[in-house]
């Protein structure tokens, strides 16, 4: 489990054999074998470290669900350590399991900050609300507002500085995660993807039990 502040940007190293290398200086400082780290939003288990960084596995799976087989060697990555109890909880509860790739679609300026437009796809923006929280590539972020192809996040001057959104432009891919705890609310109402028929709370439910 995650909260979606990133405690470093790290550097994409290479991609073989079922792990990803990555360079970084904090997030292995006190790593073990089996440790989970986000890169990206992407939980990933660490194979191996060393003082210039650590290597991960990675399943066909996540190399489906991510945008993790478009890296260029360099490319900046979002890391953050699992989350311990004793830390504050600053984003939200972030679980390293990405819903789905999105696009960047707009940048737009609005005084100090950078609104920032996503398109996605029917089955991810479900799970997004306005005022809600979505981790973008692993970051913690309130959504400003949601379309119907896309959703839009606003970006302060710190966020940009310190993960790779800074480098991202018009077309860049962003892994997206969706709030944990709306996926089961969704569930729970009839609308997730995996939902048993007739087994959500519709409104006839509610009506024909005084609510």
């Amino acid at each position: 489990m995650f909260t979606g502040i990133i405690e470093e940007v790290g550097t994409f190293a290479g991609l073989s054999g079922g792990n990803i290398s990555i360079g970084a200086q904090l997030v292995q400082s006190d790593a073990h074998i089996g440790d989970s780290i986000a890169v990206n939003g992407i939980c990933l288990t660490v194979t191996s470290f060393d003082t210039r960084g650590f290597r991960a596995a990675v399943m066909p799976e996540t190399m489906r669900r991510t945008s993790l087989a478009g890296l260029m060697r360099g490319a900046p990555l979002n890391l953050e350590r699992a989350l311990l109890p004793t830390m504050r909880l600053g984003g939200h509860f972030v679980s390293g399991h990405i819903d789905g790739v999105g696009e960047i679609r707009e940048l737009h300026e609005e005084g100090n900050a950078i609104l920032m437009t996503v398109a996605a796809d029917d089955e991810i923006l479900r799970g997004i609300v306005e005022k809600g929280s979505v981790a973008l590539d692993g970051i913690s972020l309130t959504v400003a507002a949601v379309g119907v192809r896309d959703f839009t996040v606003s970006l302060i001057p710190h966020t940009r500085t310190v993960t790779n959104l800074g480098a991202k432009r018009v077309g860049s891919p962003l892994n997206i995660e969706t709030d944990i705890l709306g996926k089961y609310a969704l569930k729970l109402l009839g609308g997730g993807k995996s939902a048993a028929s007739g087994c959500g709370i519709t409104q006839e439910f509610l009506l024909q039990n005084g609510f």
